[in-house]
């Protein structure tokens, strides 16, 4: 198993990196197989199931998959253009495409939002199909948003259950579970982050590596600072305030007042994480990390260290992605980064075990004591389930990274007074959170079916 950091850490889109970004990424992937088929298409349609259809609207799904349809990538994201290709798709019903000839799309008919059984394969699936000009369907791909903005079609998820999926990837440092790695960081004497590194160099150069991840962090530190400058009201009618700008105007003018009590620095992590996952409900560029729905805990957690932890060095920022995209690649290997699938144990719980091992290696953490402090904070989210009101990311998932932000630095400090050695593994945590989420009812994984999205009122 090989999960890259730019795996772990992509850019994108909010308000959801399963529910927006994965939707656009397939319908760019059925546009690419549509151009390499000897099939003439003349028209579009796309259908919706499981969670992606109970929260899709919630979630931006819809705008997502018929700009995926129109050549959008959540990489190269332009607001001001996708508005207006949607326009112009409501207005002509007709997708132009370089490469297509212009295909019909009729929004209110060709996207269909199906609310019985999931497809087989996992909670988040969507059919494309492009038709003919009778209407016939002509080719079809079914495709599974996996979390993560991870996209595979069927036969790629059949394929990932099967022998393949056990096949070593060819990296020098090849763990895929918690017990090999920390085992291979005995045997070479190299800390966590260089085993990772050293599997990275396998793809690309050193010089690409160190850009890539100065360019992640770019990204995560740009969307805390517009958190804190946003102001208003969040869309889709729930009517939530932005609150980070007001947050951090208060923890300003209390600084250098001998009243305030130590507790504050957490009130400094909430920030951090509520300023991402503000700007991700307002559908504004951040970084899966792993997913967009727990996108503020890792940035919010390195930015607490290179501000308040004394010998922070932004020159170790990749060493604490590497560490943190380590874990969160066990994670996903072995349970899931799902809220869909798993709940948002899966989600937030991840983070925050990434971000805690990530703060104990530039801490000085052993292997061992890093590995602890990912369990640690992952423990202690087992069985969250993921109920968003309303299907937005936004109740409870915006202060939700800020408590997860606070759990990581609390695991890393706690580890860091022990040895390592303790009773649960991070595997058995793993293994505990893929059981759990297995159990876990319906209503409880992201399709806003209970909890506390039939408990309060969505407007």
């Amino acid at each position: 198993m090989f999960l890259s950091v730019f795996d772990m850490f992509k850019v994108g889109i909010g308000p959801s990196s399963s529910h927006t970004m994965g939707p656009m990424v397939a319908a760019a992937r059925f546009l690419d197989l549509l151009r390499a088929s000897p099939f003439h298409a003349h028209g579009l349609r796309a259908s919706l199931h499981g969670s992606l259809a109970f929260t899709g609207v919630g979630h931006a799904t819809d705008r997502a998959t018929i700009l995926g349809l129109a050549g959008f990538s959540p990489e190269t994201y332009d607001a001001t253009k996708a508005e207006a290709t949607l326009e112009a798709i409501r207005r002509t019903h007709r997708i132009d495409v370089p490469g297509l000839p212009p295909l019909s799309f009729d929004p209110g008919k060709d996207l269909l939002f199906d609310y019985g059984p999931a497809l087989p394969g996992h909670a988040n699936g969507m059919v494309l199909r492009a038709t003919d000009a009778q209407g016939d369907v002509i080719l079809e791909e079914t495709y599974y948003s996996i979390g993560g903005g991870f996209v595979l079609t069927a036969g790629e998820l059949a394929e990932a259950a099967g022998a393949k999926a056990k096949a070593r990837a060819d990296v020098p440092y090849p763990f895929e579970s918690g017990a090999e790695m920390l085992e291979m960081a005995r045997k070479s004497g190299l800390s966590i982050a260089a085993m990772k590194r050293a599997n990275e160099l396998k793809f690309r150069s050193a010089a690409e590596l160190d850009r890539g991840m100065a360019r992640i962090w770019d990204v995560m530190n740009a969307c805390i600072s517009r958190g804190m400058l946003g102001e208003g009201i969040l869309p889709g009618g729930l009517k939530v305030r932005r609150r980070a700008k007001g947050i951090h105007e208060a923890l300003l003018a209390e600084r250098g007042l001998n009243l305030v009590a130590p507790h504050v620095i957490n009130d400094w992590m909430s920030l951090y994480a509520m300023a991402v996952n503000e700007e991700n409900a307002a559908g504004g560029q951040v970084v899966t990390a792993p997913t967009n729905g727990a996108a503020g805990v890792v940035p919010a957690v390195i930015r607490y260290w290179l501000d308040h932890v004394p010998g922070a060095s932004p020159a170790r920022v990749g060493e604490f992605l590497l560490t943190a995209a380590a874990i969160g690649g066990l994670a996903k290997h072995n349970a899931s980064i799902s809220g869909a699938e798993c709940g948002c144990q899966a989600e937030v719980g991840s983070a925050a075990a990434m971000a805690a091992a990530g703060l104990a290696a530039v801490l000085g953490g052993t292997p061992e004591q890093v590995e602890n402090a990912a369990e640690i904070a992952l423990e202690h989210h087992l069985g969250m389930t993921c109920d968003p009101v309303k299907g937005l990311v936004q109740v409870p998932c915006i202060e939700r990274n800020g408590l997860g932000a606070i759990k990581a630095v609390s695991a890393a400090s706690l580890s860091l007074r022990g040895d390592g050695q303790h009773l649960v593994s991070l595997d058995a945590c793993i293994e505990t959170m893929r059981q759990t989420g297995h159990d876990m009812h319906e209503k409880y994984k992201e399709t806003s079916l209970g909890g506390l999205a039939v408990n309060v009122p969505n407007c």
